[in-house]
């Protein structure tokens, strides 16, 4: 897939260093990944969530943080739309 707003997820990293091995680990596993359908990332992401919109809520580290995804299954396309602590999360309207 390609993964477009990678500068967010670069931004992110810079602020919290503790998230950067995990979050490098999804980008090459989404980078790799061929997803038809919101069941393919269910099966490898049991936890992750569909949100309105077809946005997909990853959760990185534990569920430490949350990174929110629109998905374009068609393209092949994954954009980043925000990433944030969990705290952080409770407050966005998704």
């Amino acid at each position: 897939m390609l993964v477009v707003g990678r500068k967010k997820l670069a931004d992110f990293m810079v602020r919290h260093p503790q998230a950067r091995a995990p979050l490098q680990a999804w980008l090459a596993e989404a980078t790799a990944a061929s997803w038809k359908m919101w069941a393919d990332i269910k099966s490898r992401y049991p936890t992750a969530d569909l949100v309105k919109d077809g946005k997909v809520v990853f959760n990185i580290k534990g569920n430490s943080f949350r990174l929110v995804v629109l998905v374009s299954y068609v393209n092949d396309v994954l954009v980043i739309d925000r990433i944030g602590t969990h705290a952080e999360y409770s407050k966005w309207n998704l």
